[in-house]
């Protein structure tokens, strides 16, 4: 298992001194520097819509707002596509380059080109193990991971479930955020399946967040198990809905408690309905602010100091970090993800959900 996330303090930057100027360019910035520039690379928009409707948005918000050219495009889990963007962004004279990765291996080799050539890097939401990227924005995901499996307990103790066989279905092995996040919910868990408390059920990582994969693999669990799951622990909420489908033609959605994280408008309306109960919002609007002042500070030649630390335990060092805190969301709580501006009313609130928002103070 991974060693996890030291923090030292609150979230903040400062300004603590400069930077070599970066890369080609067209233009010059102030003191002959090349034009800021700033490339993202997303990793898809098949493992969960947050990257198209909110990272993508928030992000290009936050350039628009500096003042600074941008280039945003997503690989779409394709790991040529990815390099290919990465290179072609570097060519183009990007003076700063943030991805999220599709794992380490291409991560690193993407991140250690950039340094090549000049290019100031930020890993955004997932850290690049080994890597070479001068800072890390995230959310404490072991903190996330938390949150779901104190959330799966509550659930349990609301259904009065004795002895309740408990499932897993984690992310990507490929992706650091999904040990992070087990890590958190084996925390809760564990000392649960120790106790006799709890049976520990099937346990299966995901390849990819295929939530394709994850139905077919949780179908197989519920087989395995001749049924008997009493809660799922799944680690985001494309599995979480992947789990309800499989439960509802089991006629058994609403009757096992199924976590997520992500709170997108599918998941709240699930939650809403008792078929899911809870989610995690991560206010994706503060994760892209702080990397996008990062980005600029890097793209002008400017360095930032940050108040954390992410330990990579493959690269053997501490990466400057910004990580945030999420929420747990559940009934009561569906309302402040919408007015928080994250996914709006009328996507969620359609048709048999209208009557359900007006019950949970949706406004």
């Amino acid at each position: 298992m991974r060693s996890g996330i030291l923090t030292i303090a609150a979230a903040g930057l400062l300004v603590t001194g400069s930077l070599t100027a970066c890369g080609g360019g067209s233009g010059a910035g102030p003191a002959g520097r090349p034009k800021p520039k700033i490339g993202v690379i997303l990793p898809d928009s098949g493992s969960s819509n947050r990257w198209e409707t909110a990272d993508r948005r928030y992000l290009a918000a936050a350039f628009k707002a500096a003042g600074v050219d941008y280039d945003i495009q997503n690989a779409q889990n394709d790991k040529a596509r990815f390099v290919t963007i990465a290179e072609q962004m570097i060519t183009n004279g990007v003076t700063a380059l943030m991805i999220t990765n599709l794992d380490s291996g291409t991560g690193r080799a993407v991140l250690d080109k950039a340094t090549q050539k000049g290019v100031a890097t930020i890993d955004y939401d997932r850290p690049t193990l080994g890597g070479s990227a001068q800072y890390y924005v995230s959310f404490d995901n072991v903190a996330v991971g938390r949150l779901q499996g104190e959330g799966l307990v509550r659930c349990l103790a609301d259904k009065g479930v004795r002895n309740p066989v408990v499932a897993e279905l984690n992310g990507a092995p490929t992706d650091d955020n999904a040990a992070q996040l087990k890590e958190g919910y084996d925390s809760v868990l564990n000392p649960k399946y120790a106790a006799g408390e709890y049976v520990k059920g099937p346990d299966q990582d995901v390849p990819e967040w295929n939530n394709t994969t994850g139905g077919t693999t949780f179908e197989q669990m519920l087989t395995q198990t001749g049924g008997r799951i009493d809660g799922v622990l799944a680690a985001n909420d494309g599995l979480a809905n992947a789990v309800i489908s499989v439960l509802a033609k089991n006629k058994l959605a609403g009757k096992v408690p199924v976590t997520g994280q992500d709170a997108d408008a599918q998941a709240l309306q699930h939650i809403l309905s008792g078929d899911q109960c809870m989610t995690v919002y991560k206010p994706i609007r503060q994760q892209a602010e702080a990397a996008a002042r990062l980005a600029v500070a890097l793209a002008r030649g400017e360095r930032r100091r940050t108040d954390q630390v992410f330990r990579d335990p493959e690269g053997n060092r501490d990466v400057p970090a910004v990580l945030l805190a999420a929420q747990p969301i559940t009934r009561e709580t569906v309302k402040n993800v919408i007015a928080d501006g994250f996914v709006s009313k009328d996507a969620v609130c359609t048709g048999k959900y209208a009557a359900l928002c007006a019950s949970a103070g949706v406004s």
